[in-house]
């Protein structure tokens, strides 16, 4: 009965701090701290989709992804963005598929280490919506792409005490226009992104 009851306050414990946790976060865009942030590469995450063969949708991730992201909530159009994703990072669930993803036959991560994204014009949307304008570079090859961005929420993390920023962005490209062109179009060429990033702010 002792065990169950100290079991039982520590649940108690757990339910009534989880509130003081999501009270943290603050979804309104205007709460956010202006200044300059590093992505939290353990809290983001870069996942595409394709279609397999006409069957079904197939996706994969590339964890790992590093960056910065310099941001005024006053003044959206200034913001700037740079990412960098490593290509051999590439992860399905098949140990097979990701040696043959990060081949020379798909990324060729070993000619081509890192996928780049780098902003050119930010113009906001909605409330808490932007496009986010810029160039992407894979596979050796550089071509303008759109992120339809989405902030998330601010709060200060509660576990190392810094400041974090969270968004949601989604965009797509055509694989083969940058030289990644096995099995298309059987796989499809069009390829959606999926983003989901943390940015953690530094100290001024």
């Amino acid at each position: 009965m002792k065990r169950f009851y100290v079991s039982a306050l520590t649940a108690v414990s757990i339910i009534a701090s989880a509130p003081l946790f999501a009270q943290q976060a603050d979804t309104s865009p205007a709460s956010v701290q202006a200044g300059d942030y590093a992505l939290d590469s353990s809290h983001t995450l870069v996942r595409f989709t394709v279609d397999h063969f006409g069957i079904s949708e197939f996706f994969g991730t590339f964890p790992g992804a590093s960056g910065t992201l310099s941001l005024d909530p006053k003044n959206i159009a200034s913001a700037k963005l740079d990412v960098s994703v490593p290509v051999a990072s590439v992860s399905t669930t098949n140990k097979t598929l990701d040696e043959e993803l990060a081949s020379a036959d798909w990324f060729d991560a070993a000619t081509y280490p890192t996928m780049r994204f780098v902003s050119t014009k930010v113009v906001k949307t909605g409330d808490r919506t932007a496009d986010v304008f810029g160039n992407l570079t894979m596979h050796g090859v550089t071509h303008p792409v759109v992120l339809k961005a989405t902030f998330k929420a601010g709060a200060v993390n509660p576990m190392n005490k810094t400041y974090t920023l969270g968004f949601n962005a989604t965009g797509v490209v055509k694989r083969t226009a940058f030289g990644v062109s096995k099995y298309a179009p059987l796989v499809s060429d069009e390829t959606t992104i999926a983003i989901t990033a943390a940015f953690e702010k530094q100290a001024d």
